[in-house]
C-alpha cells in the first residue's frame, strides 16, 4: 500500500495539478498490475513508487525548456525517467517530444500500452540501441539505471546528430564512475545531488571529447 504522504510530498514538491496526479496514479496502478509478469521494478520499491521512481525521475524537469524539441530515454525499462517526464512536461506545457527506447519487446509493449492509456504522444522503439545507434536523435538524452557511465559516454559520443544536454542518473558509485571516466574523457558537466537520495547524483553533460 502506497503511503499517501509520498503523494502529498510529490504534489507539493512539483506543484502539479490534480489531473496530473490522477495520471500518475493510473501509471502506478498499471505498474503494480504488470510487474509480476514483466519485472518492471524491484519488489522492494513497490511501496515507494512515488518517491523512488516518480519523484526521482521528474527531478530534471526544471532543466528542460520550451526550446528543447525532443527527448530520448535510452534503456527506458518501465518508463523511467522518460515517461514520467512526459507526464510532468505536459503539466507544465513544455511541448517536448519524448522517445522511449528499450531492447525488451515485453517492456516496449507495456510502454506503448501505457502511453496510449494515458493519452501521451510518445514514440516507443523496440531496439538494441548498441546495434542501431542512429535511433538516438534528440536535443536531450536521458539515462537512468541503464549502463555504467563509461558505456553511456561511449554511446553518446558515437552519435552523429548533435545533442544539447545529456542527463545521467548515478547511484552511490557515481563519484567513482565520474573519476574513472575523466581519465578517458574531457567532460563539461554540472553535478547535482539527487532530490531523493543524498548518496546519488544526477549529472548534466554539455560537452564530451575524448582525450
Amino acid at each position: 500500500m502506497v503511503n499517501e504522504n509520498q503523494i502529498d510530498t510529490f504534489t507539493r514538491f512539483y506543484s502539479v495539478s490534480r489531473e496530473t496526479i490522477k495520471i500518475f496514479k493510473k501509471y502506478e496502478e498499471m505498474l503494480i498490475r504488470e510487474n509480476k509478469n514483466l519485472n518492471l521494478i524491484g519488489d522492494s520499491t513497490i511501496n515507494t513508487i512515488w518517491e523512488r521512481h516518480f519523484m526521482d525521475s521528474c527531478q530534471i524537469i526544471d532543466f528542460i525548456d520550451k526550446n528543447d524539441k525532443n527527448l530520448v530515454d535510452i534503456g527506458s525499462g518501465a518508463g523511467f525517467p522518460g515517461l514520467a517526464l512526459a507526464i510532468i512536461a505536459r503539466d507544465r506545457n513544455i511541448p517536448v517530444k519524448v522517445k522511449l527506447i528499450d531492447k525488451s519487446p515485453k517492456k516496449t509493449n507495456f510502454l506503448s500500452k501505457i502511453s496510449k492509456e494515458l493519452s501521451l504522444d510518445i514514440e516507443v522503439v523496440n531496439v538494441n540501441i548498441f546495434q542501431e545507434i542512429d535511433k538516438i536523435r534528440g536535443d536531450i538524452i536521458v539515462a537512468r539505471a541503464f549502463k555504467p557511465l563509461k558505456i553511456i559516454l561511449e554511446l553518446i559520443h558515437n552519435i552523429d546528430e548533435n545533442w544539447k544536454k545529456t542527463f545521467v542518473f548515478l547511484g552511490k558509485s557515481g563519484q567513482e564512475e565520474l573519476h574513472e571516466a575523466s581519465k578517458i574523457w574531457d567532460i563539461k558537466y554540472k553535478q547535482r545531488v539527487s532530490v531523493t537520495n543524498d548518496d546519488s547524483i544526477v549529472i548534466e553533460l554539455n560537452k564530451l571529447k575524448r582525450k
